[in-house]
């Protein structure tokens, strides 16, 4: 039985709570949040055995052979630290850390530790991904010239899933001040891991963020909305490929579309997860050239990154994505927001 601990008590704890529930090899032993009020309500509600409001009493406790950090951006670089020196395998909430000083250390301590450490890039789970590095790494779309992706939501203007205005799980993505990157930080740092996996690394990009206004003086009482609404980003691949990222939360008709194309010299591949996490298209050129029409690839569906944290902790090995590939796409980010703050210019990657 593996016992996990969680710390954080947010709606996207849950979610985390939820899914060791499913796996009878798991028990969540221990819960730690802001107070000891928040702490308690989440142990009861999820079967937690205990409940703390202070990390270094539940570490300094035991009993704990893994822990799940889920809170905000700004604390994981301690939080995660801590519990790789206190000998426990982390999963950590995306992105990595605050910044990429913090996932350096973050990075170091994991390789340090010989621990299980994983990054929550949920969308690993999708057997196309997978399948498009296969085919990228076997040749089969021959030499690699565009590609172009795209992560949309439309939260900001339908209130299928809440009022923003009105919801503390939806203010804080909006304001930095409660350690919020902005869609970049949220989605973007998706769709950049989901993309870059079988394009492989960036030599450089350029970068747009833009933030609208969407409240008067632009904030919502404790809430300042001074964060990144979309961002474009245009990237050269190492391999000379051109990659264009598109990321939004204004995107009407989209309430979370994830979706990668790419185009080369013998074939494209279209993966869009709003058609299935476990298909992908393919158009191919015949031996003459001719462009033969679009056939559809159904895959066997892959765990999710909960259940192979699992299985890692349990086999005792390493297990991607790890706090190195969490480093690289916060490399990503940072190069993002440079690229703005520098009005477009291209930014070196690496």
């Amino acid at each position: 039985m593996i016992k996990i601990a969680i710390i954080g008590t947010g709606w996207w704890a849950g979610v985390h709570a939820g899914e060791y529930a499913k796996d009878p090899r798991t028990k969540l032993v221990a819960v730690c949040g802001t107070s000891i009020g928040k702490a308690a309500a989440f142990a009861a509600e999820h079967g937690a055995e205990r409940a703390y409001d202070n990390f270094s009493a539940m570490l300094a406790d035991g009993n704990v052979d893994a822990v799940a950090i889920v809170t905000p951006d700004c604390t994981h670089c301690d939080y995660a630290i801590m519990a790789l020196e206190a000998g426990l395998h982390v999963i950590c909430e995306k992105p990595l850390a605050f910044c990429v000083e913090e996932a350096t250390r973050m990075a170091e301590a994991a390789k340090r530790s010989g621990r299980v450490n994983m990054v929550n890039f949920s969308y690993r789970k999708s057997a196309a991904l997978y399948k498009a590095v296969e085919m990228v790494k076997a040749g089969e779309l021959g030499r690699i010239y565009h590609a172009e992706a795209k992560y949309f939501q439309n939260w900001l203007l339908s209130k299928d899933q809440g009022d923003w205005r009105n919801e503390r799980k939806w203010l804080w993505r909006l304001s930095s001040a409660h350690g919020s990157k902005g869609a970049l930080g949220d989605t973007g740092v998706h769709i950049l891991d989901f993309a870059t996996l079988p394009l492989g690394k960036a030599r450089n990009l350029h970068c747009r963020l833009k933030t609208f206004d969407k409240a008067p003086d632009g904030r919502i009482g404790e809430y300042v909305l001074d964060v990144n609404d979309t961002a474009l980003i245009d990237m050269e691949m190492e391999s000379g490929a051109l990659l264009n990222v598109q990321v939004t939360r204004m995107a009407c008709g989209h309430p979370n579309k994830v979706s990668l194309c790419i185009y080369g010299e013998k074939a494209a591949i279209d993966i869009d997860l709003d058609r299935g996490w476990d298909s992908l298209k393919i158009a191919r050129l015949d031996a003459d050239g001719r462009q033969l029409d679009w056939e559809t690839l159904n895959l066997a569906p892959l765990p999710s990154i909960f259940t192979r944290f699992i299985d890692a902790v349990g086999k005792g090995r390493l297990e991607e994505p790890d706090f190195a590939r969490g480093l690289e796409i916060q490399s990503l980010l940072e190069a993002c927001e440079k690229s703005d703050q520098e009005a477009g210019t291209a930014i070196t990657v690496g």
